[in-house]
């Protein structure tokens, strides 16, 4: 089991009311810890939910659902960036 940090941004963070979190998982991409969270119900599944567009970096690097997790990782969420 790895332990990875996890840091939700602007309105997923509003969402499930925290900045981040330490997350021990057994997922190994970004696709199934993004589904663990969903599993955990609540505002996580309401704003990481499959039909929402939700971007995720690993290491600072903005990655697609397919990249792989070490120990000691870190993941973010946010929404996308919207202009005006």
């Amino acid at each position: 089991m790895n332990t990875i940090t996890v840091r939700y941004f602007a309105s997923i963070r509003e969402a499930v009311g925290q900045g981040s979190e330490a997350v021990p998982t057994t997922a190994t991409t970004l696709g199934a810890l993004r589904d663990a969270l969903i599993a955990r119900g609540g505002p996580y599944a309401s704003s990481l939910a499959r039909g929402r567009a939700v971007r995720m970096a690993l290491n600072q690097v903005l990655s697609d659902e397919t990249a792989l997790l070490t120990d000691g990782a870190e993941v973010a969420f946010f929404p996308p960036v919207t202009g005006g």
